[in-house]
């Protein structure tokens, strides 16, 4: 059984499924620091309880994730090699911890998932959102960077798609989403915290270790077609953005500027 305390995350063990939640709904759920090892950490346990069969990752309140905690990011030191460090670990790292996860995981997704949230909901074996859930990654016209750190949106939507939302910074709902592939089911907002539940628990049904091995090569075979170099390498192109002249210029205008660009996008979307 966790024994952990958690604060910016919720942990709710429902026979053989576990839900690990952000819960940080007044900030719309934005990925800090303390949230993302401790979603982290949630994970860890989950993945060695013999018990657990199947986690889902969800969000308390109105929405999934509104993505990283730009406030917060604000506030460490302009540094590189901090930065790199800092992002390796809890973006790139998490990510693809989360990726190699040893069981089957859903994303359950409302509301607003946008950027690092994103990226924590497509590392997910499976998509389930709400009808009022939309998915937006803006971050290249408002912070001058290459899309997030775990370029996941090719794999997911197919290059065509992927090159239109990213280019745009527009927002995805949830019918589009499902259209194109990223989804796999779209439920009316009240019914989708039952029904990704139900979802898990018939996943769990399976034999475990014929599913662990079942997932490992289902990702074995992204992975023979470039899946993990492909995330690999564009981290460090995502890093290299935050070294220009652009990027530099767009953080001298201050966080309230790209908030604004933010809204600005989101509402010509």
């Amino acid at each position: 059984m966790n024994t952990a305390v958690y604060s910016d995350i919720t942990c709710e063990v429902l026979g053989p499924v576990v839900r690990i939640s952000h819960n940080r709904p007044d900030r719309r759920n934005a990925e800090g620091s303390k949230l993302l090892d401790e979603l982290d950490h949630a994970l860890s346990w989950a993945g060695a309880e013999d018990s657990v069969r199947v986690v889902i990752v969800g969000g308390v309140g109105d929405h999934f994730s509104a993505g990283h905690d730009v406030k917060e990011a604000t506030g460490r030191p302009d540094v590189v090699e901090l930065r790199y460090a800092y992002e390796e670990k809890r973006y790139l790292g998490y990510c693809l911890r989360l990726w190699d996860f040893p069981k089957p995981t859903i994303a359950q997704v409302q509301g607003a998932c946008i950027s690092g949230g994103f990226m924590v909901a497509n590392m997910c074996d499976l998509v389930v959102a709400a009808d009022d859930a939309f998915f937006c990654d803006p971050v290249c016209g408002t912070l001058a960077a290459a899309a997030t750190e775990v370029l996941v949106h090719p794999w997911v939507l197919g290059l065509r798609a992927a090159k239109d939302f990213l280019y745009t910074g527009r927002k995805m709902y949830a019918d589009e989403a499902l259209r194109m592939g990223m989804v796999n089911r779209v439920y009316a907002r009240a019914e989708l915290e039952r029904e990704t539940l139900a979802l898990a628990v018939d996943i769990a049904k399976a034999p475990p270790f014929a599913m662990k091995m079942l997932k490992r090569s289902l990702n074995r075979t992204a992975d023979m077609q470039g899946f993990r170099n492909a995330i690999q390498a564009h981290f460090d192109t995502h890093e290299l953005c935050h070294t220009t002249q652009e990027y530099k210029d767009v953080r001298a205008l201050g966080l309230g500027a790209t908030i604004a660009r933010t809204k600005e996008m989101a509402a010509s979307s």
